[in-house]
């Protein structure tokens, strides 16, 4: 089996793509910067030219398991007086969920090679419409469309074989969610590597926590 993690460098993405590694699985990591061994893609999610770059190196390539993980949380701490600037706006969705896409695009191919092919997306329960206290408005709103893609392209890909999950990593201790948070990596990786295990057909559309729970939409 050979599992793709976008954002692998850090955060969340680093600690599942050690995770897998320990385990014997083949496991690719991608990272904007340069890839320091065979194990690892140079990719800038929200440049088609990098994805196509990347669609190229990995031609034929059978991936069991892609991982939508790379993400930002440019408004953390912003307020509604003066922050939220288009940029940031512009940057959370290009990242946050063109790049879910075309990623996804990119790597089809890939996926269809594969025998149970299954994709991950990361969001967060900050992008549930359930949940509406305030602030982060880019970053909620870009989780919330990340959640809405992974919706979609469950009913669309199923026909393919291909089965998406939609997943809330949990309010993790990492330079995103800050030393105060709730769990560790090690616990949050844990957990998603067996919600990832569980993905299948009859499941597909599915938006779940890291520990298991269906989280409402």
């Amino acid at each position: 089996m050979t599992v793709l993690i976008t954002g692998a460098n850090r955060g969340i993405g680093r600690a599942l793509f050690e995770l897998y590694k320990t385990d014997g699985t083949e496991v690719i990591g991608t990272t904007r910067g340069a890839a320091p061994d065979e194990s690892w893609v140079t990719l800038d999610v929200a440049d088609p030219v990098s994805q196509q770059d990347m669609a190229r190196k990995l031609e034929n390539k059978p991936v069991e398991l892609l991982v939508c993980n790379a993400g930002v949380y440019l408004d953390k701490g912003h307020s509604l007086a003066d922050g939220y600037g288009a940029e940031t706006w512009a940057e959370s969705f290009a990242v946050n969920v063109t790049g879910v896409f075309l990623t996804v695009q990119a790597m089809l191919a890939n996926l269809q090679l594969a025998n149970t092919p299954r994709i991950a997306i990361i969001s967060s329960q900050m992008g549930s419409d359930t949940r509406a206290p305030g602030g982060s408005y880019a970053y909620r709103a870009s989780k919330a469309a990340a959640l809405n893609l992974g919706r979609n392209l469950a009913t669309d890909l199923k026909g393919l074989g291909i089965a998406v999950g939609i997943y809330h990593p949990g309010w993790v201790q990492t330079d995103m969610g800050g030393a105060s948070a709730e769990i560790t990596e090690t616990e949050a990786v844990s957990g998603l590597k067996s919600r990832f295990a569980e993905l299948s057909l009859e499941t597909t559309g599915s938006f779940l926590t890291w520990d298991g729970r269906t989280h409402s939409f």
